[in-house]
């Protein structure tokens, strides 16, 4: 007997003996017969009816539904339309809507409230920050909005690139967050995995971009915990130079990701593995529920 057999079987059993109950409760006869229904058999048939019937919707062992994790990809929409039409935000945020059990959401500096309403804001788990012209635009009452809610709610912050010297991630490391140098010049770089365990590794393995805006070290941030992936530069005169890529910090209750590359002329958001590395570092960033 399938399931679907099995439940309305059951069902009509219950309802049959539920009736008789209802005119004489003292009925032992029928009550026996009513306790005598296989407990596996109802079982599966509870499980059946609450997975078909229309607008059951949430977990049949919870209370309440089960509420998707919250992401927000931010830019400032500065990126060049030949390369990132709907700019970075959305390329990254269209790379992350495959991910189970998240609600992806693309914000901007030119919305109301510069993309981060308190409603927003207040249920965000986990927020990507790409910056590059206008972090001076940046209100001070969103930096400290943010870091508040990094700092004592615990939630995730992951810095892009050029955004070493956004608002939000200078006043989270403390620091003046400068690179030696920055060359635009036709620097490529290797990408390392140093670190082959962490979460935000999972699934990467060493690769190439052909082209990247090459920051020196060293720079000028507090130590990581962790530097998850490593970097070699190779400048056009075929010279070579260290640089880490991908580093992590705790700050407060929340956790922290700086990745360099990420130049808004070059198409880094699009490319597999740097895709991987997104999901990754959204997963490690998500504060424990």
């Amino acid at each position: 007997m399938n399931i679907y057999k099995k439940m309305t079987s059951t069902l009509k059993l219950l309802t049959k003996h539920q009736i008789v109950i209802k005119k004489n409760d003292k009925n032992r006869k029928t009550m026996k017969k009513l306790n005598q229904i296989n407990r596996r058999d109802f079982l599966i048939s509870s499980l059946a009816t609450a997975a078909l019937t229309p607008g059951i919707v949430q977990c049949v062992f919870c209370d309440q539904p089960q509420k998707k994790h919250v992401v927000v990809v931010w830019s400032e929409n500065t990126a060049p339309k030949d390369v990132y039409p709907k700019d970075i935000n959305n390329a990254i945020a269209d790379s992350l809507k495959s991910l189970d059990g998240w609600e992806v959401i693309a914000a901007s500096i030119d919305e109301p409230h510069q993309g981060l309403p308190d409603d927003l804001l207040k249920r965000t788990d986990v927020l990507i920050w790409w910056g590059h012209k206008r972090h001076d635009e940046v209100k001070n009452e969103l930096v400290d909005k943010i870091y508040k809610r990094v700092t004592e709610e615990g939630m995730g912050f992951i810095s892009l690139h050029s955004s070493h010297f956004a608002k939000p991630y200078k006043k989270l490391m403390g620091t003046a967050c400068t690179w030696r140098e920055y060359k635009a010049d036709g620097t490529s770089v290797k990408i390392i995995v140093k670190d082959p365990n962490h979460p935000i590794a999972k699934g990467v393995k060493d690769f190439e971009l052909p082209k990247i805006e090459r920051y020196g070290e060293p720079f000028a941030v507090p130590e990581p915990e962790a530097v998850v992936l490593d970097g070699i530069y190779t400048k056009p005169d075929g010279k070579t130079e260290p640089g880490r890529m991908g580093m992590c910090w705790t700050v407060g209750k929340g956790k922290v990701f700086y990745f360099t590359p990420g130049h808004e002329t070059y198409d880094d958001f699009f490319r597999k593995e740097v895709i991987q590395i997104m999901k990754n570092a959204v997963q490690w960033a998500c504060p424990a529920k």
